[in-house]
């Protein structure tokens, strides 16, 4: 069979890993692959890849986005071009990923899914596909999602506009595009996005919850230099890693809990910018985000315990990662990481840098549970 996979990236980040490895998985099978992407390629020169649109037209749908808060509906001229591609190309199944990043019109692509008769899967890595602006919604409290969005609280968060609230326009305009596709099903990572997705308009599809994976033969126990390099021999080294870091990732959790450990703590956090390096307190190491999985797993491997404080993942695959690699790991309860702590073992706690502390205390048998 032949399969189209689109996603904004390809092998790059965690939705663009599972997307390749996916194409790899079925390409060993003796299906034909091609992975589809907007923006970043990276380590895919082991599969067929297409790439959508133009830098310069990823450009021009941020500013247009910026202005009219329209997201998924820009990119019009590299959308027709690929799916005057995908026509020829003729694939017997559509696998979509991540539609949102700047590089889709939405629009013009569920015009052709509507009527052409493929099978369509869609795994959802994030909540944008049923609001009206964001991708996450719990930080904020808001629950207008199920009932038609409005008023954005998130207008200036991803993907952030700088006038115009186009939530409302948008929810009613992706409800009426993304529903009544014939042969579509929704893969999600977890049982707290299928909950959501049957609380949103896009509740009369078949919901399969299919949980990431990871390749173990990267995730591993990866022993190397970095606690040398880096000074941290005879350290309890905390772990976070994050492709973004905002409050939403729990950020300023990392910066209470600095001020509960003593100085034989260090912590470690990975994907931070420049301006979040420059303001960190002593005894927290910062640094940007790597696109080696290699040295993430030797990272990984380094650490005592990983800690994921983030409020909204749908899965948490950073969780995943650091305990193939044998580390411990402590997340929050009610939230998608609760439940790969429950299959691969770690400690969920309530939400709050003291119970974090408390537990990464009992992990390293500093204090009884």
């Amino acid at each position: 069979m032949k399969y189209l996979f689109i996603n904004s990236v390809a092998g790059f980040g965690s939705t663009g890993r599972i997307a390749a490895d996916q194409c790899r998985e079925l390409t060993a099978q003796g299906h034909r692959c091609v992975l589809a992407y907007g923006r970043n390629k990276v380590g895919c020169d082991d599969i067929d890849t297409v790439r959508i649109g133009s830098s310069l037209e990823i450009a021009a749908h941020v500013a247009r986005n910026r202005l009219l808060d329209d997201q998924g509906f820009g990119s019009r001229r590299g959308t027709r071009k690929f799916l005057d591609w995908v026509r020829e190309y003729d694939p017997d199944v559509i696998w979509l990923h991540n539609l949102h990043g700047y590089y889709l019109n939405v629009g013009m692509l569920f015009a052709y899914l509507r009527v052409c008769g493929k099978r369509i899967l869609w795994t959802l890595h994030d909540c944008w596909s049923f609001t009206g602006h964001c991708a996450y919604f719990d930080f904020a409290g808001c629950q207008a999602w199920k009932t038609g969005c409005r008023d954005c609280p998130q207008k200036g968060a991803y993907p952030k506009s700088s006038l115009l609230d186009g939530s409302r326009r948008n929810y009613e305009r992706k409800k009426a595009l993304f529903t009544g596709i014939p042969d579509l099903t929704l893969v999600v990572p977890s049982h707290w996005l299928e909950k959501r997705v049957r609380e949103s308009f896009l509740k009369e599809y078949p919901v399969r919850v299919v949980y990431n994976t990871v390749n173990r033969e990267v995730f591993r126990p990866t022993p190397g230099g970095f606690r040398s390099r880096y000074g941290l021999e005879g350290k309890k080294m905390i772990l976070g890693v994050a492709s973004v870091w905002d409050e939403r990732k729990g950020l300023g959790d990392f910066l209470e809990l600095r001020k509960l450990l003593d100085s034989r703590y260090a912590i470690v956090l990975v994907g931070l910018n420049r301006n979040q390096i420059r303001g960190l307190p002593n005894g927290i190491l910062g640094l940007p985000r790597t696109d080696s999985v290699r040295d993430l797993a030797e990272i990984y491997t380094a650490a005592d315990v990983y800690v994921n404080p983030s409020t909204e993942e749908t899965f948490g695959m950073t969780t995943l990662e650091a305990r193939c690699c044998g580390t411990e790991a402590v997340v929050y309860r009610d939230t998608a990481c609760e439940e790969i702590v429950a299959g691969f073992g770690g400690v969920a706690v309530p939400r709050g840098a003291e119970h974090l502390r408390r537990a990464i205390a009992v992990l390293l048998k500093e204090e009884t549970p």
